[in-house]
């Protein structure tokens, strides 16, 4: 396999425009992920608004929606992408990339609009019809993530798969900024149209529209990337070594790269494909230690990152006008310019910073480097809180607030999207991409509901309305500091470095002079060359 001169012309194409083609098919896919999950937090202010202004509560808390019920939004959402990882990433191996690309991106198309759509005005209504479509949503997020890892590192030559692989998932920071623009934009129109433009005591009836329109507008880049993606032709990979068709791969690459493929269907034939199974005990001797590598490290930084929402309310009451001073269109616009500044000077700098860097000093670096600074953004911020932080929102939280967000995108939030993609073979590569990204969802439920609540202060006086006594902000974070140098430990011992190497040389495990990791060290003799290999 090695020597399929088609695989080997791929991966030594110069780059090219559809290189650059694909990136944006992919990568709106990954934009309109982002947009989707992220737009929820000022849409759940308006809802609150709107459908809790008449709970018999103090004044402080009428208009916000009762906690348990945003975690559910929030985990409903998640526990859809947990889903649609899993299903698509399988879907994606068993009946070719390109098939099941579009059905992920026309569930989020329906899921968006579906969202807008929510039935009936009350509001116990609202929110179960809501809670259903994020979950759809979420499944058809879930189902981009393998299929677009994948695509693109099947089409990118090995000399700059890593940046290709880290432009595609950097579109997300864009999505976040979209997402901000456009709640700031219809917030403001909405406002200045409003008779209530200086009242804040009653939420107008034509709020409810807002909140729909924000959440429709999710389907419009999607729609507009349907058409391309319909286009695309199957990768080269899957067409050669997992249908073993090799002339339609080679007539699939000469329609959309310009690279010399004349004599390869004279000189190359299909390579034998392995037949052990996905559950079997060959898969797990040779690629176990990849994919537990790939989900723990997922799982790991997905716990710490989506945990950023404790922070949330400490930062909105801080630095946002109060919220009882302000209508509800203000104060969605409030919570959205926030958003957009974070994504401005922290986000998505640390996307780029990947782009530049991930094929210079490699993935493993990386990923280290990123757990270890969330390590200690989480440490200096919660050994002291209580003492200092919490009553000092100044410019060094700030610094340190930006910093985790920083390092998790020029770190492990960008490098474990990668690396699944580079290094299982090619009739598994996307199954176990969905099984890292389901992991790494599982850890964001975690992370931004479990250590939500979790955070809450011991002394059952301070506990915030709405929530139940737990360990405290310290204790917390604290936790989520040691579980990023976890992070760190894990991918130094079990995370191979794929940087340099064709897809088809990282799924080759005799390769240990090349690995990094811990457990090359407990091989045997039998497995650092070919020849070993033939007797397991």
């Amino acid at each position: 396999m090695a020597g399929l001169k088609l695989l080997s012309t791929l991966d030594s194409a110069r780059t090219q425009l559809y290189h650059f083609k694909a990136i944006i098919i992919a990568g709106m896919g990954l934009f309109t992920d982002a947009y989707d999950l992220f737009r929820i937090t000022p849409v759940m202010k308006l809802i609150g608004r709107i459908y809790y202004e008449d709970q018999d509560i103090d004044e402080s808390q009428r208009g916000t929606i009762p906690p348990s019920v945003v975690s559910i939004t929030v985990a409903t959402a998640l526990i859809g992408t947990v889903f649609g990882n899993l299903v698509f990433g399988y879907c994606g191996d068993r009946f070719g990339r390109r098939r099941v690309y579009g059905s992920a991106l026309l569930i989020m198309i329906l899921s968006s609009i579906g969202s807008g759509f929510s039935i009936c005005r009350t509001r116990k209504c609202v929110i179960t019809s809501l809670c259903f479509f994020r979950f759809m949503l979420g499944f058809g997020i879930g189902g981009d993530y393998p299929i677009s890892a994948t695509i693109m590192s099947e089409f990118a030559n090995k000399a700059t798969r890593g940046s290709f692989i880290a432009t595609v998932f950097s579109m997300q920071g864009f999505g976040i900024l979209t997402s901000s623009a456009v709640t700031m934009l219809l917030c403001g129109i909405f406002n200045r149209a409003s008779e209530s433009m200086n009242k804040v005591a009653q939420t107008p009836d034509e709020a409810d529209l807002l909140w729909r329109l924000i959440l429709m507008f999710g389907a419009i880049p999607a729609a507009m990337t349907f058409y391309w993606r319909m286009l695309m032709p199957e990768t080269a990979r899957y067409t050669a070594l997992v249908e073993q068709n090799i002339r339609q791969a080679v007539k699939d690459m000469e329609g959309v790269l310009d690279i010399p493929m004349t004599e390869i269907t004279e000189h190359d034939f299909a390579p034998v494909s392995p037949t052990y199974g996905m559950f079997s005990k060959e898969f797990f001797w040779r690629h176990g230690q990849d994919l537990f590598a790939c989900a723990s490290s997922w799982f790991l930084v997905d716990v710490v990152f989506y945990s950023s929402n404790l922070f949330q309310s400490h930062v909105y009451s801080d630095l946002l006008r109060d919220p009882l001073k302000l209508n509800a269109y203000q104060q969605a616009y409030d919570v959205a310019k926030l958003q957009a500044i974070i994504a401005v000077c922290s986000t998505i700098p640390g996307y780029w910073a990947t782009v530049i860097f991930i094929d210079r000093i490699g993935r493993v670096k990386i990923q280290m480097m990123g757990f270890l600074v969330m390590g200690i953004c989480m440490f200096a911020i919660g050994i002291p809180y209580y003492q200092y932080w919490n009553d000092h929102t100044n410019a060094g939280f700030l610094i340190l607030y930006g910093l985790t967000f920083f390092f998790s995108n020029f770190g492990p939030n960008t490098t474990t999207f990668i690396v699944p993609a580079e290094l299982f073979p090619a009739r598994f590569r996307s199954t176990c991409h969905g099984i890292s990204g389901a992991a790494g969802k599982i850890g964001a439920i975690i992370g931004s509901v479990g250590f939500l609540w979790a955070s809450q202060s011991q002394n059952e006086k301070e506990v915030e309305k709405g929530y139940q006594k737990g360990i405290g902000m310290t204790n917390v974070l604290v936790i989520l500091g040691g579980i990023s140098l976890l992070g760190m430990v894990l991918t130094y011992f079990f995370t191979v470095e794929t940087m340099g190497r064709s897809l088809e040389e990282n799924e080759v495990e005799y390769g240990a002079s090349n690995q990094t990791s811990f457990m090359a060290c407990f091989r045997g003799a039998e497995q650092t060359s070919p020849e070993g290999l033939e007797h397991h």
